[in-house]
């Protein structure tokens, strides 16, 4: 939440050329940032400069904040039948320009097409699912709780909300959120991260042809001034957050001592569980494909893999095996199944990573720090690298490397496995591999994670159900999409009537 890694800071938009520079929305239009910094936006295939991004500040926010404040009353007085078909209108502008969202996904984050497609196609799911509202909103009546008296249950929108969104699925994350705020009679407004601000501006750009009230929907550019800004405004009542442990938790720890609502999603170390009774063939093309997908650079990456028993030396020779084939290269091209890192900044972080686990005595047996790509030699590239000899104590088992690192470890038995996953802090996502009803149970009910898969890569919930991990993972008690972002959103009001 600093100032954009990988992101060069140009003071006073002194270097004015022909590149775009990134707008904010507020108040129904597109308006300049007040910001005195701006950062570049640069495509990680090949570094080449795609805009500039403000870096706002307090100014921006309020413009943002109170053209919200203003719009809710009449927003709140829309009923939900109404709202909803704005998400409807919605929803087809996506479907038309879906490729064209997949593309500038692509080009900003540096995700193969595919990935990018799939991301948009989840976003276009919330939007699907917020359009069902005027039944998921509806409250709960029970006449003669007493003599001659009644009883109901009201859910009522509270104001202002606020996204503050990650780098790694520009287009998704953001409509995680929004849908569901607005149309439950809220006024939003987004903050997207600094890296990746070309996603949203053409979601806004949908938004705007959809016809929201002015007000409604904005969307404000920065970095942690802007981050703090929103924190700190008396006019928003709750923030969604999307991002790393350590800024979740201030994120979250900030908003409640203003007794507002938070609900902070943070960082993951993901374990795999992989039995001797599994499909090994299975299991391990899952677990490559979870671990290196989008370059590893997700929160439901697979960063782990503890082979269970006497499975333990045919899952070390079929992981780099089909880690191997993975095809690494600029996103937009056909055939390619793994881009580029964000920045040369976080490669260099990773590497860093690699070459801490080296020290601590865990094995390279698959090693991707010399890649580089022949026609870009300027992209963030790294290709999939697998350690194996890891314990549970290695900073490498321990820390969140996002990025195409595969740690493999091995148990004796379904228990040890088991105890390293509920052991470490964060509790995002787990999945075990196996043909035993037994131990699929076992894991369901002793596995501390939130989200859990069996016989799955990455355990992703759909929009209809609640999303979210367990301890450093997660900070707050209402979770993300599904039936929780409606209690999120909205107050539950109980009426006690007499007459």
């Amino acid at each position: 939440m600093n100032t954009p890694r990988g992101a060069e800071v140009i003071s006073g938009g002194a270097t004015a050329t022909a590149v775009r520079s990134v707008r904010n929305y507020a108040g129904g239009q597109w308006v300049d940032s007040n910001a005195a910094e701006w950062g570049e936006v640069r495509n990680p295939a090949t570094a080449e400069l795609l805009a500039r991004v403000p870096l706002g500040g307090a100014a921006d926010v309020d413009r943002a904040v109170q053209a919200a404040l203003a719009a809710f009353p009449a927003w709140r007085a829309t009923p939900p039948v109404q709202r909803v078909r704005y998400f409807f209108t919605l929803k087809q502008l996506m479907e038309e320009r879906f490729e064209e969202l997949a593309r500038v996904v692509t080009l900003e984050h540096g995700k193969t097409l595919d990935e990018s497609r799939s991301s948009v196609r989840r976003a276009i799911e919330n939007v699907e699912i917020a359009c069902a509202i005027p039944v998921t909103m509806q409250g709960a009546t029970l006449e003669d709780v007493a003599s001659g008296i009644d009883c109901e249950s009201i859910r009522q929108p509270l104001g202002v909300f606020a996204a503050i969104t990650p780098f790694n699925f520009p287009a998704m994350v953001p409509l995680w959120f929004l849908p569901h705020a607005v149309a439950l009679g809220n006024t939003f407004v987004v903050k997207p991260s600094e890296r990746v601000p070309l996603s949203q501006q053409l979601v806004f750009e949908l938004l705007h042809a959809a016809g929201f009230p002015a007000g409604v929907v904005n969307l404000v550019n920065g970095a942690k001034e802007a981050v703090d800004a929103l924190l700190d405004h008396p006019g928003i009542c709750g923030y969604s957050f999307v991002g790393s442990t350590p800024v979740a938790h201030y994120v979250y720890r900030r908003a409640a001592e203003q007794g507002k609502r938070a609900q902070a999603l943070g960082g993951a170390k993901n374990f795999v569980l992989i039995m001797p009774d599994a499909d090994l063939a299975r299991a391990c093309e899952t677990s490559i494909d979870s671990a290196f997908g989008c370059a590893g650079e997700r929160c439901l990456a697979n960063s782990a893999v503890i082979a269970v028993g006497d499975c333990y030396a045919e899952v070390r020779e079929r992981l780099p095996a089909r880690a191997r084939a993975i095809q690494v290269g600029y996103g937009i091209e056909p055939g390619v199944t793994m881009g580029p890192v964000i920045t040369r900044q976080h490669r260099d972080k990773i590497v860093g990573y690699i070459e801490t686990g080296l020290k601590e005595g865990a094995k390279l047996i698959l090693d991707g720090r010399g890649y580089r790509h022949p026609q870009y030699p300027d992209g963030y590239w790294l290709g999939p690298s697998i350690f194996d000899q890891v314990t549970p104590g290695m900073v490498v088992a321990r820390e969140e490397i996002f990025g195409p690192v595969l740690c493999l470890m091995r148990a004796a038995s379904f228990e040890e496995a088991c105890a390293v996953v509920n052991a470490h802090p964060q509790g995002n996502a787990s999945s075990i591999f196996t043909t035993s009803g037994k131990w699929a149970r076992e894991f369901r009910y002793r596995a501390a994670p939130s989200m859990l898969g069996v016989n799955i890569g990455v355990a992703a919930p759909m929009a209809f159900f609640p999303f979210g991990g367990a301890k450093a993972s997660f900070f707050g008690d209402t979770k993300a999409h599904g039936r929780e972002c409606v209690d999120f959103f909205t107050d539950k009001k109980v009426v006690i009537s007499r007459w």
